[in-house]
């Protein structure tokens, strides 16, 4: 997955308590955290890792760097983890769990899992610490007649070399494509046709959320399939940009926590995340990146409760969210990427 820098803001108060369990209080051992570099790993530090060193007096060390990366790190040194905990997309976290990476989520050492909203409970092994949308995003300035009341719209005439798409996951197209030829991303082979179809309306394929930005920002490519986390933070920059749902759902993805298997601190990395799902915690995290709550009891702002692709409701949940099953994601996915590789972008 690739995330997009954003401006930091404010903590929100957190009614912690005060005192620390025992083992906890006694033990100083850094707590040791797995996590993107940028603004992911400064909205864990301050949104949920300062407040656990508050409470509870362990100190938190990061350890930053790509999804895959990460992983293949993770890999090497099953046998003695470098981090406690990992925070990773949800369907990579199936890959860490099948390689037996993970531990089994605790639901007793982790008391706001209760309030978990159904699509955040991923696995027996990893949950939902936010979420988010990939979608269509456009520049109304530059479109001026379009409107995307489904993703079918993207294969509108009009659209032709004015398109941009991520090259690093196009499990989002396959299962939209899948979708519209009556199928699911477990058939998603019935989409190619369709997919195919919508070679010419390409312009570009951004390789990261900077290039995103960039593209749509200068115009260049004034609709994209789009995070829309970046595409907040863009519009908050001043660029004129809208952000679509269509009728279909946008596709959901959720960042994921979990505990390592084999970690030596697993009473604070339990902690920990019980921290990440207080309703507190996560009102600054959504707060902080424009995304979704993944417990309930949130109370989130207007401002940032009416943006597109921020679900607080059960409806919105389950009549906005086009999911894909993320197990099988985890399963396709460098199947999907070489598929569209060569059928898509290389030609």
């Amino acid at each position: 997955m690739s995330h997009v820098n954003t401006t930091r803001r404010g903590m929100m108060a957190f009614g912690a308590a005060a005192l620390a369990a025992p083992a906890l209080a006694q033990s100083r051992q850094p707590l040791r955290i797995s996590v993107w570099g940028g603004s992911w790993r400064d909205l864990v530090s301050e949104q949920i890792g300062r407040r656990f060193t508050q409470a509870t007096g362990i100190p938190v060390e990061y350890q930053t760097g790509g999804t895959i990366d990460r992983l293949n790190r993770a890999r090497l040194t099953r046998s003695a983890p470098e981090s406690d905990i990992t925070f990773t997309t949800s369907h990579i976290g199936w890959l860490y769990a099948n390689d037996d990476l993970y531990e089994r989520f605790d639901a007793a050492k982790v008391p706001n899992a209760s309030r978990l909203v159904e699509q955040a409970r991923i696995s027996p092994f990893h949950v939902g610490t936010w979420a988010y949308v990939y979608t269509i995003g456009w520049r109304p300035d530059l479109l001026p007649n379009m409107n995307f009341e489904s993703w079918e719209d993207l294969w509108k005439p009009e659209l032709r070399n004015r398109l941009a798409a991520p090259d690093f996951d196009p499990s989002h197209l396959i299962a939209v494509a899948a979708k519209l030829e009556g199928a699911d991303a477990a058939n998603w082979e019935r989409g190619q046709d369709r997919l195919r179809a919508l070679r010419p309306n390409f312009r570009a394929f951004y390789t990261n959320d900077a290039n995103s930005q960039q593209l749509i920002a200068s115009g260049d490519t004034p609709v994209q399939v789009i995070l829309s986390m970046n595409a907040h933070h863009i519009a908050g920059q001043g660029v004129n940009l809208r952000l679509a749902i269509p009728r279909e759902g946008a596709v959901l993805g959720v960042d994921t926590a979990a505990v390592m298997k084999g970690s030596r601190n697993q009473e604070a990395a339990w902690r920990f995340i019980d921290m990440a799902l207080d309703p507190a915690v996560q009102a600054g995290i959504a707060a902080d990146k424009k995304g979704s709550p993944t417990v309930t009891g949130v109370q989130l702002p207007q401002n940032v409760a009416s943006l597109p692709g921020v679900f607080t409701t059960p409806e919105q949940w389950s009549s906005q969210a086009l999911i894909i099953d993320h197990r099988l994601r985890a399963e396709k996915t460098n199947e999907w990427r070489r598929w569209f590789q060569e059928n898509i972008i290389a030609r």
